[in-house]
């Protein structure tokens, strides 16, 4: 089997979610929202992901969530992780029943493509507050690929994770989760780099992303990924591969933007203001550019 046909073949199958040049849309990936133990990379940054969670919610965005959301590889309760970060699930709960939230899922929470272990898990969950269960995502489904075609011009952009083109995180993912529970976790914490993760490993980075821009140009089509936390945002003309990064980058979080017809990537942060005080300040790294000039100026 070619590297990129399981990448084709979750393209043919998604949903298409319709939008058009004045609906606005933000794009992240790969949280890994952990149980707040020292393993628990989304918890440094976790209030400049609310912040901006809490911007894009009152500007009547909607969130799209690439994949590896939950890290259910190091960690096996997804109840502890919703626990944990509960003001996170408690503001994506008002996305979702305002009709504005689209959950993906990727290799590290590949369990939600189950829908017993969603309807399990994530139609409810234990509100400390008030003692009692309450509505989370009730009946939500979480998708491998989605497709984003816009009214106005009838272009499609293709949504995945990425990690199809991995041949040991997609059609191993179980071995590689087995290795990441119990030998690379405990080994990580005395220096050990995980050979399994796309992330940390940047030969292997560079080669899935040699995958995916190849995929971009024999499809003639725009995809945007997360998995390997590398943010990527072509120049016109280029193969139509973006990433949205991470939000588990040291001190940052990014995200893609898609409104009025234009595409951005974007960092949140903390900054400082001249009195010394921090905030959490949102900055354009790239952009805005039409996504119609992306796809008139096709060249490959």
């Amino acid at each position: 089997m070619s590297k990129l046909e399981p990448l084709t073949k979750v393209f043919h199958s998604s949903q298409e979610i319709q939008f058009n040049n004045s609906s606005k849309i933000v794009i992240m990936s790969d949280c890994h929202r952990g149980d707040g133990s020292w393993g628990d990379n989304f918890s440094s940054n976790q209030n400049i992901y609310f912040a901006a969670l809490n911007f894009y919610y009152k500007k009547k965005f909607t969130y799209i969530e690439l994949g590896d959301g939950d890290e259910l590889w190091e960690n096996r309760n997804l109840e502890q992780i919703i626990s944990t970060h509960s003001n996170v699930f408690w503001l994506l709960s008002k996305f979702y029943r305002k009709d504005r939230l689209y959950m993906l899922y990727g290799n590290h929470d590949m369990v939600k493509k189950k829908s017993d272990y969603v309807i399990y898990k994530c139609s409810t969950f234990f509100d400390e507050s008030i003692k009692k269960r309450v509505p989370l995502f009730p009946n939500i489904r979480f998708h491998e690929g989605l497709i984003l075609k816009n009214t106005d011009t009838g272009n499609k952009i293709f949504l995945t994770h990425g990690h199809q083109v991995d041949f040991l995180n997609y059609n191993l993912w179980k071995l590689s989760r087995f290795l990441v529970r119990y030998l690379w976790r405990p080994l990580e914490l005395i220096g050990f780099r995980d050979p399994t993760s796309a992330s940390k490993n940047h030969e292997k980075k560079n080669l899935l992303e040699k995958y995916l821009v190849d995929w971009a140009k024999k499809e003639r089509q725009m995809i945007i990924t997360g998995h390997t936390h590398r943010p990527v945002f072509p120049k016109l003309g280029e193969p139509l591969y973006f990433n949205d990064g991470s939000c588990v980058h040291p001190r940052c979080i990014t995200a893609i933007e898609i409104q009025d017809g234009e595409i951005s990537l974007i960092k949140w942060c903390f900054m400082t203001r001249k009195d010394q005080t921090l905030y959490v300040g949102r900055e354009v790294l790239a952009g805005p550019v039409k996504l119609q000039d992306y796809f008139e100026k096709v060249s490959y």
